[in-house]
């Protein structure tokens, strides 16, 4: 995710605070990594740790970092993802001459282990061509790695019969998620899933990354892309969508209560209209930090190549839209 800060340009440049991004960057590879250790051993570095701590602090300790070291099959793709995603923007941004900070990684113990990257760009993206650039670079070089990484990690994904289960988080499906599980793993019989290999669903954390990032909203990416297409029209696109979301988020609880059983109705199976609300929520701030409204470009017009690249980013947030992202098996 990308966000645009004005500010009055200076005659010097801002420094790059490389310090505080390595940190950053260096953080969210250890949390990327605890996250993934879990996936493939199904208890944490911690748990690891005290599991063996009678047996004395040195094998306690040889074997939390061996359990650790074990995430880099979700943690290498992820972080593969994000780096192409941000600096997409960033390399971009430098084209066209916008002062960018270098992506600042957010490392958080969630099930991805990082709410991803923030890159502030200081002083304004003059043109629309810039605009689709820097709004639609990251998304697309984000895309074409994660597409890459999803088709090696079916592979090497397992197909089991998965009816019955029950207390599992089962990953969303979009229009381009379901195509590649059915070019690599087939037709599926009825009553069979495909159970994710780490790498795959650093894959599938990568689609819905993109997914998000792409909502012609404010100044997510998409709503970059779309104020570039749609101008001033825009503004009332992305005040809509915020109410949708929240609409669709209240659509999907409601079908939680109707077709969980009573018993099983707890906070976890209300995960997924949970991720709609607090989008819309941090939609809406977003928006208000501008005053509803996108910074203005140069009003020069789009070439016909960076109007195809937006209807093209805008037509890879539909093939990767999910409306459950998640649900409870």
């Amino acid at each position: 995710m990308s966000v645009e800060i004005e500010a009055p340009p200076e005659p010097e440049s801002e420094p790059l605070r490389w310090r505080l991004a390595l940190g950053l960057f260096l953080a969210t590879v250890g949390s990327t990594f605890w996250v993934g250790s879990y996936q493939v051993l199904k208890r944490s570095p911690g748990e690891v740790y005290t599991s063996l701590r009678p047996g004395g602090l040195r094998p306690a300790l040889l074997g939390a970092l061996e359990a650790l070291g074990e995430g880099w099959r979700f943690a290498v793709p992820l972080l593969a993802i994000l780096l192409s995603h941000e600096f997409g923007h960033w390399l971009l941004a430098r084209r066209h001459r916008v002062e960018a900070s270098l992506p600042m990684f957010i490392p958080f113990p969630n099930l991805f282990g990082t709410m991803g990257a923030v890159i502030s760009m200081r002083g304004r993206i003059r043109t629309r061509d810039a605009l689709v650039d820097i709004g639609a670079s990251g998304p697309l070089c984000g895309l074409v790695v994660a597409v890459g990484v999803m088709l090696v990690g079916l592979k090497l994904s397992a197909v089991k019969y998965d009816r019955g289960s029950h207390g599992v988080l089962l990953e969303g499906d979009s229009l381009l998620y379901l195509a590649l599980k059915r070019l690599v793993c087939g037709p599926l019989a009825d009553g069979y899933g495909v159970w994710l290999h780490p790498a795959a669903f650093a894959a599938w954390a990568g689609f819905f990354v993109t997914m998000m990032n792409l909502l012609p909203i404010g100044q997510l990416d998409g709503g970059h892309v779309a104020y570039a297409l749609f101008g001033r029209r825009a503004d009332a696109l992305s005040r809509r969508l915020v109410w949708a979301l929240a609409a669709l988020g209240a659509g999907v609880a409601l079908w939680v209560v109707a077709v969980t059983p009573r018993g099983e109705l707890d906070g976890t199976a209300f995960t997924p209209a949970t991720i709609w609300l607090l989008w819309a929520a941090l939609s809406r701030g977003l928006l208000r930090l501008y005053d509803d409204a996108h910074p203005p470009v140069e009003d020069t017009g789009l070439s016909p190549g960076r109007r195809a690249l937006a209807w093209v980013s805008l037509g890879c947030f539909v093939l990767l839209f999910m409306p459950l992202p998640v649900r409870l098996l």
